[in-house]
């Protein structure tokens, strides 16, 4: 694959997440359109969603439920995309979303590999490469970032590193969909700053890649050790996602 089809299958797939097409992300101008969920959008995904706006850098698609329509319409017309995915104007949004029994939730930026600066790193301990029928035994909290419990049918590939046998780091990748896998990776506490992050998560990216897939990689934006992590291994931010969820659901995540 080149970055151009790595980036083009992103965006088919963001098009099936949201309920647009992909010609809309190349827009100078954005575009809302009425909230949905394709065949074939991420696993996770479901309807109905009441905000979804997401933007690869041109401008900002907007997917969203009719009665939130006008707010996310005039919080557009106030400021530069790009400044949509801040505060103080998220203020703005969160008050007149709030008043309508809806809150911002998720915030993160995806990175997608680049071609010509993805290549596997080492460390200094042994990488094994791990299949699903390895990870029963993995679910544990010190690896919550490269597995996820709630969702085991989707872990399908990971690498490894084992000290003596003992397993200190791990990424794993989630088949969120047909063309796009998902990297997470975790390091025992003692091991980090050895290198075994960027080695697990290069490795398992070009091991996705063999397998035809595109590896992605989220993070969130003042998570700079995961994203100096995603750039050490060769990927680049691609695109951001800000969604907004009912009161109930955002209050139920603070508890």
């Amino acid at each position: 694959m080149t970055n151009k089809d790595i980036l083009q299958i992103a965006m088919e797939q963001s098009a099936l997440d949201i309920n647009c097409k992909t010609s809309d992300f190349f827009c100078d101008h954005h575009v809302i359109v009425r909230s949905g969920v394709k065949e074939g959008a991420r696993k996770y995904y479901k309807e109905p969603i009441p905000c979804n706006l997401v933007s690869y850098g041109n401008n900002i698609v907007a997917s969203v439920q009719d009665a939130y329509r006008e707010i996310i319409e005039e919080f557009l017309k106030r400021y530069e995309f790009y400044h949509c995915f801040e505060t103080p104007n998220l203020y703005w949004l969160n008050e007149k979303l709030e008043a309508a029994g809806q809150k911002i939730c998720f915030m993160a930026e995806y990175y997608l590999p680049d071609i010509e600066k993805l290549h596997a790193l080492s460390c200094d301990y042994k990488m094994v490469i791990l299949e699903q029928s390895d990870f029963v035994n993995l679910y544990q909290p010190e690896w919550k970032n490269a597995l996820c419990s709630e969702r085991k049918e989707l872990d399908i590939l990971g690498v490894g590193a084992y000290d003596s046998g003992k397993l200190v780091g791990l990424a794993a990748c989630s088949a969120d969909c047909d063309t796009m896998w998902q990297i997470g990776v975790d390091v025992l506490p003692k091991y980090r700053r050895k290198k075994i992050a960027s080695a697990l998560t290069s490795t398992l990216a070009i091991e996705i890649l063999k397998r035809d897939k595109v590896p992605f990689y989220c993070s969130a934006w003042s998570n700079l050790r995961s994203v100096r992590n995603a750039i050490k291994s060769g990927f680049i931010p691609s695109w951001v996602e800000m969604t907004a969820k009912p009161k109930s659901t955002v209050e139920k995540l603070l508890e």
